[in-house]
């Protein structure tokens, strides 16, 4: 898909504050909490281990400060070896304190074009337990073996004092590795990255290659819409932080005490259905092939395959947080990952984070999982239940009030789209321009082709978008 960015006059602005109030979503902190994280930024606990001399190095979106991981990569003889630092949240956190249960009430960073409502206060998540470049930050450092293969031998975890030589975003990496003006480190990220892609096929895990669509805010606040499809760095980025939750979950299942994010397997009739719409749709599935293969092969801008991904989605719903101390879950697997896995490499903006990263470290150290873990652990999942319920609210809520707003000038004018989602009485079209997903009316919509529609409903005041075949 092409990025398509519109501006609107400014009599339609949206308010942002007014849809936070909406959602009931408030990005101010008591003021002791503030004073605590204040207190916390200029005393973290910092350990012992002095490990600011190896060249971590940063990859995140450009303009990016709450920075979660920093990576080291090199070569073993028979392998690569990755020390992964990720933040240490609870060098700063006191259990039980205010600042810690207001990130339990929050549960997670939500995002809003004009600004982030943070998990922890911007003094912490921004800037004293954030990897910024050039400063001594504590961390939890993982450390993972691999094989040739890229397979994962060993997995250590401790604390250590890091610093980060280097901050790159996506783009940056990209163009280099394109440019061939990469160094080492990128060069390894791509091949390890790429071999972490083959063995993520071969187990089945699923990746859906579908364009996002994405808000930001405009020039004056006007807000623009666009799909945005990933670079290849930012999947191979993505294959470390998905190494270290799988090794996080294997150390937890083998302990009796974790906290998984574990996805259901899709039911027999749910594939089938998808794989009777593939056909339908004249897109090719051999007999055996198991669906993830299908969908990961997809190449969005195809209208039928656009349609084929839209109603993939609809087997990867049921994410869920599985806490256990004892005897492991029924189900420890992410069927999208098609592993056991965990959280734990974002804990600046999630809170699950955190506690998978205190019962890693005591499980590599043979120490007991600290109380105030193991106490945490039953809520847990439903906190972050809530969270997750709210995170996609705004996230839809953001999307909603931008295309209407972008269209509300424009009833009445005729588009071309996609049908990718279709009904007994509706469907759901993709336009190519702008950036729109929204329901349009009819019955025997075709589905996987291109129609016609003309816009009918755009208010910005009930965040309704809808159109008609012409």
């Amino acid at each position: 898909m092409s990025v398509v960015r519109l501006h609107v006059p400014l009599t339609l602005h949206p308010s942002w504050d007014e849809l936070r109030a909406d959602l009931g979503v408030t990005e101010v902190f008591p003021p002791e909490v503030l004073a605590e994280a204040e207190a916390a930024s200029r005393a973290p606990r910092l350990p012992e281990a002095d490990l600011s001399a190896v060249p971590f190095l940063t990859i995140d979106p450009a303009g990016s400060l709450d920075l979660d991981q920093a990576m080291h990569l090199a070569r073993r003889e028979d392998g690569f070896r990755i020390r992964y630092a990720i933040a240490d949240v609870a060098a700063f956190v006191a259990p039980g304190s205010p600042l810690d249960g207001e990130a339990h009430r929050r549960g997670e960073t939500l995002y809003f074009p004009d600004l982030r409502v943070p998990l922890h206060p911007p003094v912490l998540a921004e800037d004293a337990a954030s990897l910024l470049p050039d400063r001594a930050r504590p961390a939890v450092v993982w450390t993972l073996d691999l094989d040739e293969a890229g397979e994962l031998v060993g997995t250590d975890v401790r604390r250590g004092r890091v610093r980060s030589h280097r901050r790159l975003d996506y783009t940056q990496v990209q163009q280099q590795l394109d440019d061939g003006t990469a160094d080492e480190q990128l060069v390894l990220l791509r091949e390890i990255g790429t071999r972490r892609q083959v063995l993520a096929r071969a187990r089945g895990a699923v990746d859906l290659p579908t364009p996002e669509q994405e808000v930001t805010d405009g020039p004056g606040a006007i807000p623009e819409l666009a799909y945005r499809a990933p670079v290849a760095a930012e999947a191979w980025n993505a294959q470390i932080s998905l190494l270290t939750g799988m090794a996080a979950a294997r150390l937890m299942l083998d302990a009796g005490i974790g906290l998984l994010r574990t996805l259901p397997p899709a039911e027999h009739e749910a594939v089938a259905s998808l794989r009777r719409g593939a056909l339908a749709l004249g897109l090719p599935w051999p007999e055996g092939t198991p669906y993830g293969d299908v969908v990961s092969a997809l190449d969005p801008s195809e209208p039928a395959a656009a349609a084929l991904l839209s109603l993939s989605t609809r087997l990867l719903r049921g994410a869920a947080y599985t806490a256990f101390d004892g005897a492991p879950p029924e189900q420890p697997l992410h069927s999208a990952v098609a592993a056991p896995y965990a959280h734990c490499t974002a804990p600046l903006r999630r809170l699950a984070d955190r506690y998978v990263s205190e019962i890693c470290l005591a499980l590599c150290a043979g120490e007991p999982v600290p109380d105030w873990v193991r106490a945490a652990l039953p809520a847990l999942p439903e906190e972050m239940a809530v969270a997750d319920r709210r995170a996609h609210e705004v996230d839809r809520a953001v999307i909603d009030l931008a295309e209407a707003v972008v269209l509300a000038h424009r009833v009445g004018e005729e588009f071309d789209a996609v049908v990718v989602e279709r009904n007994t009485k509706a469907g759901v079209v993709q336009l190519a321009d702008p950036a729109v997903l929204a329901r349009c009316e009819g019955t025997e919509l075709p589905l996987g082709q291109w129609l016609r529609v003309r816009l009918v409903t755009a208010d910005p005041e009930t965040r309704k978008v809808t159109f008609q075949p012409v």
